[in-house]
């Protein structure tokens, strides 16, 4: 009797979840060198004391925050028609490996969607896949929350590189 009992009362199994909206966007980041003021969509805008302002620091960049304002593309060519921009700011804040923090805001004004989403968290750069959250939205985003799965698709030194972001939303109004 207590076999079947317990049995009939199994522990539940974690609930999968299904994500209520789905896009993969790609970002475009030409950091700002001393030489491509055209170009760059990027800047640094902090460093360690006494370091140089168009140049990441050594050390893995520890201490160096850069703002930007990249292109979103709907494929990872960037010279196709943008649908909207990526703004925000990252902050190397790790002394022994590459790592960031992220806070950056997808402001999208297409035929397909209008309005903004927003992403907050760490971004260990050396790992090829991470997630950072999604911590809400407005316009098609209103309340959405999720999360973001990136990938660094593409880079060029330390001017240029681009990123695939594959976004999850779990929680949509």
């Amino acid at each position: 009797m207590l076999l079947a009992l317990s049995s009939a009362f199994a522990f539940p199994s974690k609930k999968q979840y299904k994500p209520c909206k789905h896009l993969v966007l790609y970002f475009h980041d030409i950091i700002y060198n001393g030489k491509n003021a055209g170009n760059a969509t990027s800047a640094i805008v902090a460093a360690p004391d006494g370091a140089n302002l168009t140049i990441l620091a050594g050390q893995f960049h520890f201490g160096n925050i850069a703002v930007f304002d990249d292109p979103i593309t709907l494929d990872n060519n960037l010279h196709s028609k943008p649908v909207g921009r990526a703004q925000g700011l990252y902050i190397y804040d790790t002394k022994n490996t590459f790592t960031s923090w992220l806070g950056f805001t997808f402001v999208l004004n297409s035929t397909d969607h209008q309005g903004t989403i927003n992403f907050s968290g760490a971004d260990p750069i050396m790992v090829k896949s991470r997630d950072i959250s999604i911590v809400g939205g407005t316009g098609d985003f209103f309340m959405h929350r999720g999360i973001a799965t990136i990938m660094t698709d593409a880079f060029e030194g330390e001017v240029y590189f681009r990123l695939r972001v594959d976004i999850k939303f779990y929680e949509c109004w």
